[in-house]
Protein backbone atom coordinates (compact mmCIF):
# COMPACT_ATOMS: atom_id res chain seq x y z
CA UNK A 1 0.00 0.00 0.00
CA UNK A 2 0.87 3.56 -0.80
CA UNK A 3 1.68 5.75 2.20
CA UNK A 4 -2.02 6.95 2.63
CA UNK A 5 -3.14 3.67 3.81
CA UNK A 6 -3.77 4.15 7.41
CA UNK A 7 -7.18 5.43 6.32
CA UNK A 8 -9.91 3.78 4.29
CA UNK A 9 -13.09 4.21 2.62
CA UNK A 10 -15.83 1.78 4.24
CA UNK A 11 -18.96 3.20 3.30
CA UNK A 12 -20.60 4.87 0.07
CA UNK A 13 -24.40 5.78 -0.76
CA UNK A 14 -26.68 8.36 -3.15
CA UNK A 15 -29.93 9.10 -2.42
CA UNK A 16 -32.73 9.35 -4.69
CA UNK A 17 -31.40 11.11 -7.88
CA UNK A 18 -32.79 13.08 -10.96
CA UNK A 19 -35.55 14.81 -10.28
CA UNK A 20 -36.78 15.36 -6.68
CA UNK A 21 -39.61 17.78 -6.56
CA UNK A 22 -40.65 16.54 -2.91
CA UNK A 23 -36.96 16.71 -1.07
CA UNK A 24 -34.84 19.03 0.11
CA UNK A 25 -31.09 19.71 -0.12
CA UNK A 26 -30.64 18.74 3.47
CA UNK A 27 -33.17 15.43 3.11
CA UNK A 28 -31.06 14.15 0.07
CA UNK A 29 -27.64 14.90 1.84
CA UNK A 30 -29.39 12.59 5.09
CA UNK A 31 -30.48 10.34 2.76
CA UNK A 32 -27.40 9.47 1.68
CA UNK A 33 -25.44 9.81 4.98
CA UNK A 34 -27.96 7.48 6.41
CA UNK A 35 -27.16 4.93 3.98
CA UNK A 36 -23.59 5.10 3.79
CA UNK A 37 -23.21 4.95 7.52
CA UNK A 38 -25.33 1.93 7.31
CA UNK A 39 -23.40 0.41 4.62
CA UNK A 40 -20.12 0.83 6.85
CA UNK A 41 -22.25 -0.44 9.71
CA UNK A 42 -21.98 2.69 11.56
CA UNK A 43 -24.06 5.19 12.92
CA UNK A 44 -24.74 8.99 13.09
CA UNK A 45 -22.96 9.07 16.39
CA UNK A 46 -19.87 7.69 15.51
CA UNK A 47 -19.28 10.18 13.09
CA UNK A 48 -16.47 13.08 14.44
CA UNK A 49 -15.72 15.10 11.56
CA UNK A 50 -17.87 16.47 8.66
CA UNK A 51 -17.20 17.58 5.28
CA UNK A 52 -19.78 19.15 3.16
CA UNK A 53 -19.74 21.40 0.18
CA UNK A 54 -22.34 23.00 -2.07
CA UNK A 55 -23.31 26.44 -3.03
CA UNK A 56 -26.51 26.40 -1.37
CA UNK A 57 -26.28 27.83 1.48
CA UNK A 58 -23.97 29.92 3.25
CA UNK A 59 -22.49 27.42 6.20
CA UNK A 60 -23.78 24.30 4.90
CA UNK A 61 -21.81 22.09 7.60
CA UNK A 62 -23.47 23.98 10.53
CA UNK A 63 -26.80 23.43 8.91
CA UNK A 64 -26.16 19.87 7.81
CA UNK A 65 -24.82 18.97 11.65
CA UNK A 66 -27.75 20.03 12.75
CA UNK A 67 -30.03 18.44 10.79
CA UNK A 68 -28.36 15.31 11.29
CA UNK A 69 -28.36 15.36 15.30
CA UNK A 70 -24.47 15.82 15.19
CA UNK A 71 -21.72 17.24 17.02
CA UNK A 72 -18.42 16.95 15.07
CA UNK A 73 -14.76 17.37 16.60
CA UNK A 74 -13.88 18.63 12.92
CA UNK A 75 -15.48 20.36 10.20
CA UNK A 76 -14.36 21.15 6.46
CA UNK A 77 -16.53 23.31 4.26
CA UNK A 78 -13.86 23.36 1.33
CA UNK A 79 -15.20 24.51 -1.26
CA UNK A 80 -13.37 23.99 -5.16
CA UNK A 81 -16.64 23.30 -7.13
CA UNK A 82 -16.67 19.24 -8.86
CA UNK A 83 -13.51 18.23 -7.02
CA UNK A 84 -14.09 19.33 -3.46
CA UNK A 85 -14.75 16.01 -2.64
CA UNK A 86 -11.85 13.91 -3.67
CA UNK A 87 -10.36 17.14 -1.72
CA UNK A 88 -12.14 16.17 1.09
CA UNK A 89 -10.71 12.70 0.75
CA UNK A 90 -6.94 14.61 1.32
CA UNK A 91 -7.99 16.25 4.29
CA UNK A 92 -9.86 13.13 5.78
CA UNK A 93 -6.19 11.55 5.63
CA UNK A 94 -4.18 14.42 6.79
CA UNK A 95 -6.95 14.63 9.87
CA UNK A 96 -7.04 10.97 10.95
CA UNK A 97 -3.14 10.55 10.13
CA UNK A 98 -2.89 13.30 12.71
CA UNK A 99 -5.49 11.86 15.70
CA UNK A 100 -7.83 14.37 14.81
CA UNK A 101 -11.02 12.56 14.58
CA UNK A 102 -11.47 8.61 13.43
CA UNK A 103 -14.82 8.61 11.53
CA UNK A 104 -15.56 11.20 8.52
CA UNK A 105 -18.56 11.84 6.82
CA UNK A 106 -18.23 13.22 3.44
CA UNK A 107 -21.84 14.26 1.93
CA UNK A 108 -23.16 16.45 -0.50
CA UNK A 109 -26.90 17.06 -2.18
CA UNK A 110 -27.76 19.53 -4.93
CA UNK A 111 -31.25 19.99 -6.24
CA UNK A 112 -30.76 21.99 -8.55
CA UNK A 113 -33.11 20.69 -11.36
CA UNK A 114 -36.16 20.50 -9.21
CA UNK A 115 -35.25 24.47 -8.40
CA UNK A 116 -35.26 25.00 -12.07
CA UNK A 117 -38.59 23.63 -12.38
CA UNK A 118 -39.89 25.55 -8.90
CA UNK A 119 -39.11 28.96 -10.87
CA UNK A 120 -36.60 29.96 -8.05
CA UNK A 121 -32.74 28.45 -9.32
CA UNK A 122 -30.13 29.97 -7.63
CA UNK A 123 -28.02 31.22 -10.38
CA UNK A 124 -25.86 34.50 -10.16
CA UNK A 125 -28.08 37.56 -10.65
CA UNK A 126 -27.15 38.63 -14.44
CA UNK A 127 -27.74 42.40 -13.79
CA UNK A 128 -25.60 42.74 -10.79
CA UNK A 129 -21.68 43.22 -10.89
CA UNK A 130 -19.55 40.49 -12.21
CA UNK A 131 -16.16 38.96 -10.12
CA UNK A 132 -13.50 41.29 -10.88
CA UNK A 133 -11.47 38.09 -12.63
CA UNK A 134 -15.06 37.18 -14.58
CA UNK A 135 -15.43 41.09 -15.90
CA UNK A 136 -14.31 39.89 -19.99
CA UNK A 137 -16.35 36.94 -19.67
CA UNK A 138 -20.14 37.57 -18.43
CA UNK A 139 -20.91 40.71 -19.84
CA UNK A 140 -19.70 39.88 -23.22
CA UNK A 141 -21.88 36.87 -23.18
CA UNK A 142 -20.01 33.72 -22.70
CA UNK A 143 -22.22 31.44 -21.13
CA UNK A 144 -20.83 29.91 -17.83
CA UNK A 145 -19.69 26.83 -17.53
CA UNK A 146 -20.48 25.63 -21.08
CA UNK A 147 -18.91 28.48 -23.03
CA UNK A 148 -15.45 28.03 -21.33
CA UNK A 149 -15.19 24.66 -21.82
CA UNK A 150 -16.25 25.76 -25.44
CA UNK A 151 -12.96 27.66 -25.88
CA UNK A 152 -10.79 25.23 -24.58
CA UNK A 153 -12.21 22.47 -26.97
CA UNK A 154 -11.73 24.72 -29.66
CA UNK A 155 -8.26 25.33 -28.93
CA UNK A 156 -7.62 21.42 -28.18
CA UNK A 157 -8.62 20.80 -31.78
CA UNK A 158 -6.88 24.05 -33.34
CA UNK A 159 -3.29 22.85 -31.88
CA UNK A 160 -3.95 19.03 -31.60
CA UNK A 161 -6.43 18.13 -34.71
CA UNK A 162 -9.10 16.73 -32.35
CA UNK A 163 -12.31 16.43 -33.80
CA UNK A 164 -15.94 16.38 -32.86
CA UNK A 165 -16.50 12.71 -33.69
CA UNK A 166 -13.42 11.96 -30.79
CA UNK A 167 -15.38 14.31 -28.72
CA UNK A 168 -18.69 12.18 -29.38
CA UNK A 169 -16.03 8.80 -28.59
CA UNK A 170 -16.51 9.67 -24.62
CA UNK A 171 -20.51 10.53 -24.79
CA UNK A 172 -21.05 7.15 -26.92
CA UNK A 173 -18.84 5.08 -24.74
CA UNK A 174 -20.28 6.21 -21.13
CA UNK A 175 -24.01 6.03 -22.54
CA UNK A 176 -22.97 2.23 -23.13
CA UNK A 177 -22.07 1.82 -19.16
CA UNK A 178 -24.98 3.74 -18.39
CA UNK A 179 -27.02 1.04 -20.32
CA UNK A 180 -25.63 -1.42 -17.67
CA UNK A 181 -26.51 0.87 -14.49
CA UNK A 182 -30.46 0.90 -13.45
CA UNK A 183 -29.97 3.94 -11.65
CA UNK A 184 -28.88 6.30 -14.35
CA UNK A 185 -31.06 9.09 -16.09
CA UNK A 186 -30.11 8.24 -19.57
CA UNK A 187 -29.93 4.36 -21.19
CA UNK A 188 -31.19 4.37 -24.36
CA UNK A 189 -28.29 4.20 -26.93
CA UNK A 190 -26.37 6.86 -28.66
CA UNK A 191 -24.59 6.94 -31.86
CA UNK A 192 -21.56 9.03 -33.09
CA UNK A 193 -24.34 10.33 -35.40
CA UNK A 194 -26.53 11.72 -32.74
CA UNK A 195 -24.16 13.01 -30.80
CA UNK A 196 -22.69 14.87 -33.90
CA UNK A 197 -26.24 15.62 -34.93
CA UNK A 198 -27.99 17.15 -31.26
CA UNK A 199 -27.68 21.20 -31.12
CA UNK A 200 -25.29 23.30 -30.48
CA UNK A 201 -24.86 24.39 -26.68
CA UNK A 202 -21.46 26.27 -27.34
CA UNK A 203 -19.58 25.76 -30.74
CA UNK A 204 -18.06 22.81 -30.83
CA UNK A 205 -19.89 21.23 -28.10
CA UNK A 206 -22.93 19.68 -28.89
CA UNK A 207 -25.80 18.85 -26.70
CA UNK A 208 -25.17 15.48 -25.95
CA UNK A 209 -21.12 16.85 -25.53
CA UNK A 210 -22.77 18.14 -22.22
CA UNK A 211 -23.56 16.82 -18.85
CA UNK A 212 -27.20 16.00 -17.16
CA UNK A 213 -28.64 18.54 -14.75
CA UNK A 214 -30.68 16.66 -12.32
CA UNK A 215 -31.26 16.97 -8.34
CA UNK A 216 -29.60 14.24 -6.11
CA UNK A 217 -26.90 13.33 -3.33
CA UNK A 218 -23.64 11.22 -2.22
CA UNK A 219 -22.08 10.27 0.72
CA UNK A 220 -18.40 8.76 1.64
CA UNK A 221 -17.62 7.30 5.09
CA UNK A 222 -13.47 7.18 5.89
CA UNK A 223 -12.10 5.79 8.58
CA UNK A 224 -8.65 4.90 10.48
CA UNK A 225 -7.02 1.46 9.45
CA UNK A 226 -8.11 0.46 13.30
CA UNK A 227 -11.71 1.50 12.64
CA UNK A 228 -11.55 -0.41 9.48
CA UNK A 229 -11.23 -3.95 10.54
CA UNK A 230 -14.26 -3.86 12.38
CA UNK A 231 -16.83 -2.18 9.74
CA UNK A 232 -19.38 -4.13 7.78
CA UNK A 233 -17.35 -4.40 4.65
CA UNK A 234 -13.97 -4.71 3.72
CA UNK A 235 -12.27 -1.53 3.32
CA UNK A 236 -11.06 0.29 0.29
CA UNK A 237 -7.71 1.69 1.09
CA UNK A 238 -6.59 5.41 0.11
CA UNK A 239 -3.44 4.83 -1.38
CA UNK A 240 -2.68 8.49 -3.06
CA UNK A 241 -4.09 11.35 -3.12
CA UNK A 242 -3.21 15.22 -4.47
CA UNK A 243 -5.04 18.60 -5.22
CA UNK A 244 -4.38 21.90 -7.25
CA UNK A 245 -6.23 24.71 -8.88
CA UNK A 246 -4.61 27.35 -11.11
CA UNK A 247 -7.45 30.02 -11.69
CA UNK A 248 -11.02 31.20 -11.61
CA UNK A 249 -12.04 32.50 -14.87
CA UNK A 250 -11.29 31.09 -17.95
CA UNK A 251 -10.01 34.26 -18.77
CA UNK A 252 -6.84 33.73 -16.62
CA UNK A 253 -6.31 29.89 -17.24
CA UNK A 254 -2.41 29.27 -18.23
CA UNK A 255 -2.97 27.30 -21.00
CA UNK A 256 -6.56 26.36 -22.46
CA UNK A 257 -5.18 23.39 -24.09
CA UNK A 258 -3.83 22.08 -20.85
CA UNK A 259 -5.52 21.06 -17.32
CA UNK A 260 -2.79 22.14 -15.66
CA UNK A 261 -4.41 21.79 -12.10
CA UNK A 262 -4.71 17.59 -13.31
CA UNK A 263 -1.37 17.39 -14.27
CA UNK A 264 -0.41 18.61 -10.96
CA UNK A 265 -2.99 16.88 -8.77
CA UNK A 266 -2.40 13.95 -10.68
CA UNK A 267 1.58 14.10 -10.48
CA UNK A 268 0.82 13.97 -6.53
CA UNK A 269 -1.23 10.75 -6.19
CA UNK A 270 0.80 8.75 -7.96
CA UNK A 271 3.95 9.27 -6.25
CA UNK A 272 2.58 8.92 -3.11
CA UNK A 273 0.80 6.01 -3.53
CA UNK A 274 3.81 4.43 -5.38
CA UNK A 275 1.99 3.51 -8.86
CA UNK A 276 1.91 5.06 -11.79
CA UNK A 277 -1.49 5.40 -15.03
CA UNK A 278 -0.91 2.25 -16.53
CA UNK A 279 -1.38 0.23 -13.49
CA UNK A 280 -5.08 1.23 -13.03
CA UNK A 281 -7.64 -0.90 -13.60
CA UNK A 282 -10.64 1.61 -13.76
CA UNK A 283 -11.06 4.77 -14.06
CA UNK A 284 -13.34 7.48 -13.19
CA UNK A 285 -13.25 10.72 -14.35
CA UNK A 286 -14.82 13.87 -14.05
CA UNK A 287 -17.09 14.18 -17.42
CA UNK A 288 -18.75 18.14 -17.25
CA UNK A 289 -18.59 17.86 -21.16
CA UNK A 290 -16.52 15.45 -23.24
CA UNK A 291 -13.40 17.64 -23.65
CA UNK A 292 -13.15 18.05 -20.00
CA UNK A 293 -12.12 14.05 -20.13
CA UNK A 294 -9.87 14.51 -23.07
CA UNK A 295 -7.70 16.99 -21.40
CA UNK A 296 -7.90 15.24 -18.03
CA UNK A 297 -6.87 12.03 -19.48
CA UNK A 298 -4.23 13.85 -21.18
CA UNK A 299 -2.98 15.42 -18.10
CA UNK A 300 -3.08 12.28 -15.79
CA UNK A 301 -0.57 10.74 -17.82
CA UNK A 302 -2.38 8.23 -19.66
CA UNK A 303 -1.67 9.13 -22.83
CA UNK A 304 0.26 11.76 -24.33
CA UNK A 305 -0.81 15.95 -24.72
CA UNK A 306 -2.28 16.28 -27.57
CA UNK A 307 -3.23 12.44 -27.90
CA UNK A 308 -6.57 12.61 -25.95
CA UNK A 309 -8.58 12.49 -29.06
CA UNK A 310 -7.07 9.18 -30.80
CA UNK A 311 -6.63 7.60 -26.85
CA UNK A 312 -10.44 7.37 -26.84
CA UNK A 313 -11.48 6.05 -30.36
CA UNK A 314 -12.81 3.11 -31.15
CA UNK A 315 -14.73 3.27 -27.90
CA UNK A 316 -11.45 2.21 -26.38
CA UNK A 317 -13.28 3.16 -22.68
CA UNK A 318 -16.61 1.46 -23.75
CA UNK A 319 -17.53 -1.86 -21.56
CA UNK A 320 -15.61 -4.91 -22.91
CA UNK A 321 -12.48 -2.26 -24.17
CA UNK A 322 -9.28 -2.28 -22.72
CA UNK A 323 -9.62 1.17 -20.67
CA UNK A 324 -12.54 0.74 -18.38
CA UNK A 325 -13.65 4.28 -17.78
CA UNK A 326 -16.73 6.06 -16.44
CA UNK A 327 -18.24 2.83 -15.43
CA UNK A 328 -21.56 3.98 -14.05
CA UNK A 329 -22.72 6.77 -17.14
CA UNK A 330 -20.55 9.13 -15.57
CA UNK A 331 -22.15 12.63 -15.65
CA UNK A 332 -23.30 12.52 -19.34
CA UNK A 333 -25.45 9.77 -18.65
CA UNK A 334 -26.10 8.66 -14.85
CA UNK A 335 -26.37 12.15 -12.89
CA UNK A 336 -24.78 15.40 -12.24
CA UNK A 337 -26.37 17.18 -9.58
CA UNK A 338 -23.87 20.28 -10.16
CA UNK A 339 -20.79 18.76 -8.39
CA UNK A 340 -20.12 15.38 -9.70
CA UNK A 341 -17.31 14.34 -7.77
CA UNK A 342 -18.86 12.68 -4.88
CA UNK A 343 -20.03 9.99 -7.54
CA UNK A 344 -16.69 9.26 -8.54
CA UNK A 345 -15.70 8.31 -5.64
CA UNK A 346 -18.60 6.15 -5.00
CA UNK A 347 -18.62 4.16 -8.18
CA UNK A 348 -14.64 3.85 -8.00
CA UNK A 349 -15.21 2.35 -4.13
CA UNK A 350 -17.90 -0.18 -5.38
CA UNK A 351 -15.79 -1.54 -8.63
CA UNK A 352 -12.96 -2.72 -6.18
CA UNK A 353 -15.98 -3.69 -3.75
CA UNK A 354 -16.95 -6.47 -6.66
CA UNK A 355 -20.50 -4.49 -6.26
CA UNK A 356 -21.46 -3.78 -9.61
CA UNK A 357 -23.40 -6.46 -11.26
CA UNK A 358 -23.46 -6.24 -14.95
CA UNK A 359 -21.27 -3.09 -15.28
CA UNK A 360 -18.19 -5.03 -13.15
CA UNK A 361 -15.02 -4.50 -14.58
CA UNK A 362 -13.59 -8.14 -13.59
CA UNK A 363 -10.26 -8.31 -11.43
CA UNK A 364 -10.27 -4.53 -10.63
CA UNK A 365 -7.84 -4.02 -7.80
CA UNK A 366 -6.63 -0.18 -8.32
CA UNK A 367 -8.62 2.50 -9.12
CA UNK A 368 -8.63 6.20 -9.64
CA UNK A 369 -11.49 9.26 -8.93
CA UNK A 370 -10.42 12.54 -10.56
CA UNK A 371 -13.08 15.09 -9.99
CA UNK A 372 -12.36 18.68 -11.74
CA UNK A 373 -14.09 21.80 -10.68
CA UNK A 374 -15.15 25.40 -11.96
CA UNK A 375 -14.09 26.14 -15.52
CA UNK A 376 -10.98 23.55 -15.39
CA UNK A 377 -10.12 25.59 -12.22
CA UNK A 378 -9.32 22.94 -9.92
CA UNK A 379 -8.71 19.18 -9.61
CA UNK A 380 -8.09 16.57 -6.94
CA UNK A 381 -7.31 12.95 -7.71
CA UNK A 382 -7.25 9.84 -5.40
CA UNK A 383 -5.97 6.34 -5.89
CA UNK A 384 -7.81 3.42 -4.11
CA UNK A 385 -6.86 0.27 -3.76
CA UNK A 386 -8.42 -2.75 -2.88
CA UNK A 387 -5.90 -4.04 -0.81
Amino acid sequence: MGSSSRAAIVGVAESDLGYTPGKTVLQLQAQAARAALDDAGLQFADVDALFCAGNWAWSPNLMLAEYLGIRPNYTDATNIGGSSFEAHIGHAVAGIDAGLFEVALIAYGSTQRSDRSRGRGRGRDKSGPYRLTEQYEGPFGLPTPVGAYALAAMRHMFEYGTTSEQLAEVAVATRKWATLNEKAMKRDPITLDDVLNSRWIAEPLHLLDCCLVTDGGGAVVVTSAARAAQTRKAPVWILGHGESHTHNSIANMPDLAVHQAAVASGRAAFAMAGLTPEQMDVVEIYDSFTITVILTLEALGFCGRGEGGPFVSGQRSAPGGPFPMNTNGGGLSYCHPGMYGIFLLIEATRQLRGECGPRQVEGARLALAHGTGGVLSSAATVILGKD
